[in-house]
């Protein structure tokens, strides 16, 4: 073999040692919490039994996501917003208000952990209370209407960090969640209303 091939081969070796030392120290710098921040489309599936066509609007809400890595690939992730007010609508003509309050905790698969698009999935638990549940006065008479003040159910989600910084990435986030509760007339159950949300959203999250 040449003095020159060696030299050569030796160079090569050298700088893919040192990439993979990089590699690896950048990896390490990584610590195993993300904190994210997005915006969020709510967009309720509005599911009613009852027969009065209920629904609640449609809104952007802000959030915040605290996740730790257990391992490259799982995590966990909690969701946090605050209660949130929303119109209580009979087909179309708005009847009351409520606010709601929905923590999911999720636990979450990463396809690509040291890649610098992230790729993931998740299933998770939602807990919701219903506050300030209000009805109009003349439905409040007509009715005496009640609902349930909390739900329990599933959580679905598909999303993706794409690393734009050292340590920061840009999320896009797509979670159904199942949230809903019993309408009550005079005490007696009357039917279901279902919200189950689509949320679509799109951040920003910090690693360290």
């Amino acid at each position: 073999m040449s003095i020159t091939l060696t030299k050569t081969l030796a160079a090569s070796l050298t700088a893919a040692a040192l990439a993979c030392t990089a590699l690896a120290a950048q990896a390490q710098q990584e610590g195993p919490w993300m904190v994210r921040a997005r915006a969020v489309n709510l967009d309720s599936a509005n599911s009613d039994s009852t027969g009065l066509g209920l629904s609640i609007n449609n809104k952007v809400i802000p959030e915040v996501d605290i996740s730790y890595f257990i391992t490259p690939n799982i995590a966990t992730e909690l969701i946090l917003t605050y209660p949130q007010s929303h119109d209580i609508r009979s087909n179309g003509s708005k009847i009351g208000t409520l606010k709601h309050l929905p923590p999911t905790l999720s636990l979450q698969y990463h396809f690509i952990p040291n890649g610098t698009f992230r790729p993931y999935v998740g299933l998770g638990v939602n807990f919701t209370n219903f506050s300030e549940v209000k009805f109009d006065s003349a439905v409040d008479t007509a009715l005496h209407p009640s609902t349930d003040n909390t739900s329990w159910g599933l959580s679905a989600q598909i999303g993706a960090d794409y690393q734009i910084a050292k340590n920061i990435y840009l999320n896009v986030d797509v979670k159904k969640v199942q949230i809903g509760t019993k309408i009550y007339s005079s005490g007696t159950e009357v039917g279901k209303f279902k919200v189950d949300p689509l949320l679509i959203g799109v951040g920003v999250g910090m690693r360290f």
